[in-house]
């Protein structure tokens, strides 16, 4: 299938009146994903959104129930949001990041309903990077420029239009409706030329290097690696795959709320104890943990990397530590 750009504004238009529609808007200088109402306001040519797209269906601050006390007694009501929502525009790494994070929400051991009722009731509309950034590296991380895993439908840009297609059972329900043009032999070959040339760095090796790492926890490495990060956590709130999160309640008088917030691991007070003691009392500990996590442990629990290659963490580092140069330091160690 086919769409001209000049008629995307009235697509989204028209899925406003159905589906709560997020899309990319440019706000404050950056671009963020946003609910839109009209089509016009949705910015598709834009390198990625500066807050990863798992603020959607794991939001960075979020009410999970609230209460009231009177003479009555105590009641509760969770806030659970089941709208149908289209994600309109979301680049591969953070569609892939989406496919990891549900290990996380649903597992053997725990399922996270109110992750888990948002991306049940979410369309999610992939579109491919025909320019990736320097930073990008997700070629490495077993994704792409047009990887389509985690995407619903997936956009191709060939220039005055984008050739659509429909990976999911329910994004093709959804084609369906839109009754889109079918694309021409010239549409489909162009689409497919971009697919098939346009990467991103693929020069990181990350084969074996769980195994590695699993041998590596005392090894000297990690006393140098550290030194120069600030611990501002800019790498963690802006990763698409970090998931850790705090729990607190808010009370007034009668009335309060149980609120999840994004936490992170590069934080001193993440681990600390009420006692006192703090299993990971410095940078080296922290770090440490940053890389093990998603390149070690989530790779023996879940058998997947949990980096995507998007780059945020490199471009947004007040100190420049790249993440890419860390795995080839791991990769040249004896």
């Amino acid at each position: 299938m086919i769409i001209n750009k000049s008629e995307i504004a009235s697509l989204l238009t028209k899925l406003a009146a159905d589906y709560r529609v997020m899309a990319p808007v440019k706000k404050n200088g950056l671009v963020e994903f946003a609910v839109i109402k009209n089509g016009e306001e949705a910015c598709l040519d834009y390198d990625n959104t500066k807050k990863p797209g798992k603020e959607i269906l794991f939001p960075q601050s979020e009410e999970l129930f609230n209460y009231t006390v009177d003479a009555e007694g105590v009641r509760m009501q969770d806030n659970v949001d089941p709208e149908a929502t289209v994600v309109f525009g979301m680049r591969p790494c953070d569609a892939k990041s989406l496919v990891l994070l549900d290990n996380v929400f649903k597992n053997d051991q725990y399922e996270d309903v109110y992750y888990l009722t948002r991306r049940n009731n979410t369309l999610i509309v992939g579109l491919g990077c025909n320019e990736p950034a320097a930073t990008c590296f997700c070629s490495s991380m077993a994704c792409g420029p047009f990887s389509k895993e985690g995407s619903d439908i997936f956009l191709t840009d060939i220039g005055e239009a984008y050739v659509v297609e429909g990976i999911s059972e329910k994004g093709k329900e959804l084609l369906a409706k839109l009754g889109l043009a079918e694309a021409g032999a010239e549409a489909r070959a162009a689409a497919a030329k971009l697919q098939q040339e346009v990467k991103a760095d693929g020069t990181i090796n990350i084969e074996g290097l769980s195994d590695k790492l699993g041998g590596m926890f005392e090894h000297p490495f990690w006393d140098r690696l550290h030194e120069k990060c600030l611990g501002c956590a800019a790498c963690t709130y802006l990763c698409p795959t970090c998931h850790c999160f705090d729990i607190a309640d808010e009370a007034k008088d009668c009335n309060g709320c149980r609120v999840r917030n994004w936490d992170a691991c590069m934080f001193p007070l993440f681990t600390l104890h009420g006692s006192g003691h703090n299993p990971r009392p410095n940078g080296k500990a922290r770090w440490r943990q940053r890389l093990m996590h998603k390149f070690n442990y989530f790779v023996e629990r879940y058998n997947a990397t949990a980096c995507v290659g998007c780059g945020r963490c490199i471009k947004n580092c007040p100190v420049n530590l790249d993440i890419r140069q860390a795995l080839a330091d791991i990769r040249a160690l004896d």
